[in-house]
């Protein structure tokens, strides 16, 4: 059995594809994986944010499924960094180049595109739905059936906020460069991830500082994972809040340059009847090869594993080496 190990701007997990194993694994045994293969101490090649588990799919229009399941063994509607990934793997096992992928709560349109430098390559994913209610977030207590760049006092005193489900819900809110790369990002995150009357389900927050028109630099404290090098559909929730709360700043249809910890990724956002969604272009990378015997995979034995380095991360560092670091602006 072949585990990958993959990121999307340094949003890191493996891939394993179940229709390779005699004997898939139960959602239990998906969930007790997921825990320890992605731990820094436990785990394989200092862990990851998450599994991303292939299957076939019952849709007829989708070439696979796409399940994501988080560090702490939540499962996520949605990951954009991931579904790259996922789509290059699907893309090179079926040698297709354009598909749908089955995720939780919709099929969701891929493509490969042309690499972002050399030996870096790339793929383009829809992300969708989008919606602003309440209820369909989810989020209480806050005196708002949405929230559209508005002060919430009880969220952080200050700051206005966003709050969009794409289908992942996110909480956003655009602030100056000390701000955005304070403690203030952990703070919330860590408050509304934990016990608390506002996101019960918790939210992956964002805090965005907007360097340009079109251009952004983005940091995500991510439900379930904690702080990310980036959140794909943070960063497409994020363009979009752009385009409504700042449209001088990010225009429909145009793509903008999103900044992460990570990398750097490009997100237009459309709107047609009604309806948003974005095309999210950046990175899949895959970096090792991880060869497992599938009854160790079962009895989460590591011990016996062979890896093998692709040798894309090299690549992939040369090219975020030569973009403009916001981080230390």
């Amino acid at each position: 059995m072949q585990l990958l190990k993959v990121h999307g701007s340094q949003n890191q997990f493996f891939i394993l594809d179940q229709t390779k194993l005699q004997n898939q694994l139960t959602d239990e045994e998906l969930v007790v994986l997921a825990k320890k293969i992605t731990s820094p101490t436990t785990g394989i090649l200092n862990g990851s944010d998450g599994v991303l588990v292939v299957n076939n799919s019952k849709q007829p229009n989708a070439l696979g499924q796409m399940r994501v399941i988080n560090a702490d063994g939540s499962e996520a509607s949605m990951c954009g960094n991931g579904l790259r990934t996922v789509a290059r793997y699907l893309s090179e096992k079926y040698n297709q180049d354009e598909f749908e992928v089955e995720t939780l709560n919709a099929n969701l349109h891929v493509s490969k595109q042309a690499d972002l430098a050399k030996g870096v390559p790339s793929f383009a994913v829809e992300i969708s739905p989008v919606k602003f209610d309440q209820k369909d977030i989810p989020f209480a207590n806050l005196g708002h059936q949405r929230i559209i760049d508005q002060f919430i006092p009880e969220l952080y005193p200050g700051l206005k906020f966003t709050s969009i489900a794409v289908p992942n819900p996110h909480l956003i809110s655009f602030v100056n460069h000390e701000v955005v790369t304070s403690d203030i990002l952990g703070a919330i995150g860590k408050a509304l991830n934990s016990d608390n009357p506002y996101y019960y389900d918790g939210v992956n927050v964002n805090l965005a500082q907007i360097i340009d028109k079109n251009r952004l630099f983005v940091r995500t404290f991510e439900r379930g994972v904690g702080f990310t090098n980036a959140c794909g559909t943070g960063m497409s929730a994020t363009s979009l809040a752009l385009c409504l709360t700042h449209p001088e700043m990010g225009e429909l249809g145009t793509p903008i340059e999103v900044y992460n910890p990570g990398g750097m990724v490009k997100v237009t956002v459309h709107y047609d009847h009604q309806q948003y969604w974005m095309d999210l272009i950046g990175n899949a990378t895959f970096t090792d090869k991880i060869e497992i015997d599938e009854s160790d995979l079962h009895n989460l034995d590591f011990s016996k594993i062979k890896v093998e380095s692709t040798g894309e991360q090299n690549n992939y560092e040369k090219f975020v080496s030569e973009l403009p670091n916001y981080n230390n602006l």
